[in-house]
């Protein structure tokens, strides 16, 4: 499949086959995720529903392939904060350009 023009139009031009396969992935790499991190509901008291595991911290995939993960508590929140401030940051940076190609029809070049 071809998919071209601005990436405004991008999505549309996905082959259909992609989306079933990609809520797939996603939905059974959540549902790992989700039997980690969450105490399960029968044994969780009735006054705590979704009580979060004692050895799981939001946010921490155990996902490191780089070591790049710091050790000390503290430090892990810092990096955690920035990764989190520079995401918002890309996102803004992504509607922005999305904007500009919903006013002029035009790509980035």
């Amino acid at each position: 499949a071809s998919i071209s023009g601005p990436a405004i139009t991008h999505i549309t031009q996905v082959p259909d086959g992609f989306w079933p396969v990609i809520i797939a992935f996603i939905g059974a790499y959540e549902a790992s995720r989700a039997e980690a991190g969450w105490v399960d509901p029968a044994d969780c008291p009735v006054d705590q529903p979704g009580l979060l595991r004692d050895d799981y911290l939001p946010g921490d995939l155990k996902f490191d392939p780089l070591g790049l993960k710091p050790e000390d508590d503290e430090e892990f929140a810092i990096m955690q904060t920035k990764e989190l401030q520079h995401g918002r940051l890309g996102m803004l940076a992504a509607a922005g350009f999305l904007a500009q190609e919903a006013v002029d029809g035009q790509g980035i070049p």
